[in-house]
């Protein structure tokens, strides 16, 4: 398969790249300083012109697929208002973007995995973004997969991966980590299988 593969420099896009090329697919980085294609995807004029510069370096996509998304992380009582529109841009509307001016453009049969988070279901103090950030997107991929068949769009959403324990763990008292090569084979799963509207929890 073709497959674009956005954040594909970080530490979980590096997982899924390596995944996705060991079962032979074809892949398309992106990344806002790194990768074959250079754009910010929080800019839906960037998202149009990455999906043209995709199609002249490769040909038709079969799949597209989002390992980024920025939020900020604040206690609520020191949120602006700018915070939440910044979490809505960042991790929310840049994945909607992708799904929506790919339609058109991925292969009929195609697909779209976004990215999500434990933080849907698992808050943090300091994650109210990032929670309502998360929630939207799988509300936006139930809802998608009703209308854009048979493409399909479904959503990953990791936990803390245990090699980011040292850093991250005391923001997560009690979770149970989850390796980064588990994650990646849900997005796999995604890729290459048959379901849609599905928010799959790798543990």
């Amino acid at each position: 398969m073709n497959i674009l593969l956005i954040g594909a420099t970080g530490t979980l896009g590096t997982a899924v790249r390596s995944a996705l090329a060991g079962r032979g697919h074809q892949l398309f980085t992106v990344g806002r300083t790194g990768g074959d294609l250079r754009y910010d995807i929080a800019d839906p004029e960037q998202v149009t012109a990455l999906y043209e510069a995709a199609r002249a370096a490769g040909g038709p996509l079969d799949a597209v697929v989002s390992t980024a998304g920025d939020v900020p992380y604040k206690p609520v009582a020191r949120m602006t208002a700018a915070d939440y529109t910044a979490a809505f841009h960042g991790k929310v509307l840049s994945q909607l973007e992708l799904v929506r001016q790919g339609v058109p453009r991925v292969a009929e049969r195609g697909s779209f995995t976004l990215i999500s988070g434990v933080l849907t279901r698992e808050p943090i103090p300091s994650g109210s973004a990032a929670s309502m950030a998360n929630g939207a997107v799988e509300a936006f991929v139930r809802a998608a997969a009703i209308e854009i068949a048979p493409q399909r769009v479904n959503a990953v959403s990791p936990t803390l991966f245990t090699e980011s324990v040292p850093d991250y763990g005391d923001f997560f008292p009690g979770v149970r980590p989850v390796d980064l090569a588990d994650v990646a084979q849900a997005y796999v799963r995604s890729v290459e299988g048959g379901h849609t509207g599905r928010i799959y929890e790798p543990a």
